[in-house]
């Protein structure tokens, strides 16, 4: 689609970027921005920051940034049209008759096509497990004890063993190989030829918050591997920002969100009265599934298996709660393995009762820490496991917080509350916990672009004018856009020297120069840059004398190279160009103008 500058900046100006990704993920005031978790990268410590003055953001751990409409665009994967109606219909604005550009309408189209085929894969599994070729899956279901209305309410089928049911029937519906191919659902070979992913399984179709099929699971009857498949990620469909059942728990009456494991357990639950039950699709729980959560809930209730792989499982989601702020507790399910087991066993009265009194995530630590480490019988065991503790006890950042929790371990322990404190300042002085607050935050590996040290003052001016736009009346007459020797740094350079010059520059507004993500990300990194503080007016002026003068010598070289030593002109321009280097070395910048 193709939308005006003024319409896209109505829509900018009613969505603050701040609101608008504070609605996904938790935002801290820092300073004149806002901190929180990149959602693009895990990490345990902020390194994204927002902007409500410049209205971008920006990680500075994997380099994600832009503005409002970028981070919906990214973080939904919508395309652009999709974002502006997105943001114009949660900023009231209405959306004037738009002429569709070729490739925005078949990307739309492309996106509709596979909800279609979708929705039209659901039909044929639901209804084919209520046929006589359904029978196996039926049979699965009852032993599984669902009750009808549970199997119609999660739109539960079947795929039976001819493994070209599905692709045979969607051929009739009309849909194209390549469609059925990039919706996940079949596949073609040489051998077979065209054929269906999905055979011989019972199926459960994985909708999205809007209740759109985007995907399947499917168990397969038997012993065959794998014993459940699930599909592929699409244009439609992403594992790691999806939660199977989200789309009936995000409105339940709890307060709180289950997540456990698997489909059956998710079922299980709703099917006892527990509709906040969610579960990760064939993948360990994510950083983007824990900010989905966080717009729906502060606490997390993890009801993980609890064998093993379960209790490590739990460990992990744990710590990526922790990051994006959310409560999280652990549902003891032992002696029983599953919800699904305990549930059956013991009724939902029960279950109720392992919810309201589910574990403190600290307490869960230490307790799995405790059975899987160490041996309490043996002194020197017994003494290390003390030792260990003292070093988790470290990790709480609040002195109040760990005042609290040392008491209370100390009493679950048996512990004299004053050896614990003892422990933890003798661990905090051996560097454990310091040592491990100043890893790499992001754990990325930054690229080193070589020309940075070229490119980095001219980042810093532009930020710089950003923060205090009155610099720009005291640079002008030294620096010109021309200066700025990457092609980006100059198209920006450009735009806001002329938007100061008018008298209405937004830096935002710049983002819409660049359609391409990795571009806006480049942008907003270069408003983003770490300005040093700097405390005296003659620091200030040296500073911005320095800075000027290193644009100027790369402007300068850039030009030397560029010149044509056999034009008459060529030594007039070299001559000049390194005069005004040797005055702007002399000259003096002052802050009063």
């Amino acid at each position: 689609m193709q939308f005006t500058p003024e319409l896209i900046e109505e829509i900018r100006a009613r969505s603050n970027i701040v609101d608008v990704i504070g609605e996904y993920i938790h935002l801290d005031k820092k300073g004149s921005n806002y901190m929180g978790l990149c959602p693009f990268h895990n990490e345990k410590s902020p390194s994204f920051s927002v902007s409500e003055n410049k209205q971008m953001f920006h990680c500075f751990g994997c380099g994600a940034g832009g503005d409002v409409f970028t981070f919906i665009q990214k973080y939904n994967s919508l395309t652009f049209p999709e974002t502006v109606k997105y943001l114009a219909d949660r900023a009231g604005v209405t959306m004037p008759d738009t002429v569709d550009d070729k490739k925005a309408k078949a990307e739309r189209s492309k996106r509709q096509i596979l909800y279609d085929i979708n929705k039209e894969a659901a039909k044929f599994y639901y209804f084919n497990l209520r046929s006589d070729k359904g029978q196996n899956g039926i049979d699965y279901f009852n032993k599984r004890q669902l009750t009808n209305e549970t199997m119609q309410k999660f739109g539960l089928g079947f795929a039976s063993v001819n493994s070209k049911a599905l692709t045979s029937h969607l051929h009739q519906k009309g849909f194209k190989d390549s469609d059925i191919i990039d919706a996940g659902l079949g596949s073609f070979d040489e051998k077979r030829g065209m054929h269906d992913t999905f055979w011989n399984r019972v199926m459960f179709p994985i909708q999205d918050i809007n209740n759109k099929v985007i995907g399947f699971g499917g168990r397969v009857m038997g012993d065959a591997k794998p014993k459940y498949l699930n599909s592929t990620d699409t244009l439609i469909f992403n594992k790691r920002r999806n939660l199977y059942g989200l789309n009936y728990a995000k409105n339940n009456k709890f307060g709180n969100i289950i997540l456990c494991e698997g489909y059956m357990d998710v079922i299980a639950m709703h099917q006892a009265g527990f509709n906040q039950a969610v579960a990760s699709l064939g993948t360990a729980f994510t950083a983007e599934q824990a900010n989905l959560l966080k717009r729906y809930t502060d606490e997390v209730i993890l009801s993980y298996d609890s064998d093993g792989a379960g209790t490590k499982a739990a460990l992990r989601a744990i710590d990526i709660l922790n990051e994006v702020g959310i409560r999280g507790k652990v549902l003891n399910l032992e002696p029983y393995k599953d919800p699904d087991e305990f549930i059956k066993a013991l009724g939902k009265e029960k279950f109720e009762e392992r919810v309201r009194n589910a574990e403190n995530p600290f307490f869960f630590q230490i307790r799995i820490m405790q059975r899987d480490e160490y041996d309490l019988t043996d002194p020197e065991s017994k003494t290390r496991f003390y030792k260990a503790v003292a070093r988790k006890l470290c990790e709480f950042n609040q002195e109040l917080e760990r005042e609290n929790y040392t008491q209370a371990i100390a009493a679950k322990l048996g512990i004299p509350v004053d050896g614990l404190k003892s422990l933890i300042v003798e661990e905090a002085s051996k560097g454990v916990y310091y040592n491990k607050k100043a890893a790499p935050k992001s754990g990325i590996q930054q690229k080193k672009d070589p020309k940075d040290n070229i490119l980095k003052p001219q980042r810093l001016l532009l930020t710089w004018i950003a923060d205090e736009p009155a610099i720009y009346n005291l640079i002008k007459k030294y620096i010109k856009a021309d200066d700025f020797v990457d092609e980006l740094y100059r198209k920006v350079a450009t735009a806001m020297f002329e938007g100061l010059e008018a008298g209405r520059f937004v830096p935002a507004q710049v983002m819409s120069l660049f359609p391409e993500i990795e571009d806006q990300e480049r942008v907003a990194e270069i408003f983003n840059t770490n300005l040093i503080r700097i405390e005296t007016k003659d620091e200030k002026e040296k500073a911005l004398k320095d800075i000027i003068y290193d644009i100027r010598l790369s402007s300068y070289n850039n030009k030397m190279k560029e010149l044509q030593f056999g034009d008459k002109d060529a030594l007039k321009v070299i001559v000049e160009a390194k005069k005004e280097l040797e005055n702007l070395a002399h000259a003096g910048i002052s802050l009063d103008g």
